[in-house]
């Protein structure tokens, strides 16, 4: 949990809300949009400040960890979804594809987690997301 004190440095004591997200995925937890809105509802404050207080917010991630909430998506799974995207079956998606897919269906994307995502998966040189290397990358080792 020294991970989550350490990234908790907004104003008055807290962490911007809109970070939370990046918090808690970088515990190893990866909860949808919507989990983490009922995350958030539970650790703000009465009248929202638009900061997460630590001491509201370390019971409730702690609970969380213990209780090993929002798991990562099997690899097949990850596998499956991004064969489904590639309409081509060549093993690549592009840029373009990728942030459209992402960020205009299902549960879009902010342009923030589009940038960090593709900062890690995207080939500089080809433009393009090699998924089976990218979720190669992504896979959490539980041991």
């Amino acid at each position: 949990m020294t991970t989550a004190r350490g990234c908790c440095h907004g104003g008055e004591g807290g962490e911007r809300r809109g970070e939370i997200g990046s918090i808690v995925r970088s515990l190893g937890c990866f909860p949808t949009e919507a989990e983490l809105h009922e995350l958030l509802a539970k650790v703000e404050e009465e009248e929202p400040t638009g900061y997460i207080h630590l001491e509201k917010f370390l019971p409730v991630m702690t609970k969380v960890l213990l209780d090993r909430s929002y798991q990562p998506i099997p690899e097949d799974v990850l596998l499956h979804a991004f064969e489904a995207l590639d309409e081509r079956k060549c093993g690549y998606i592009t840029k373009e594809e990728l942030v459209k897919y992402l960020t205009k269906e299902g549960e879009p994307f902010t342009q923030e987690e589009m940038e960090d995502m593709l900062s890690t998966a995207l080939d500089p040189e080809t433009n393009t997301v090699r998924y089976r290397d990218y979720i190669s990358m992504m896979i959490v080792d539980e041991t």
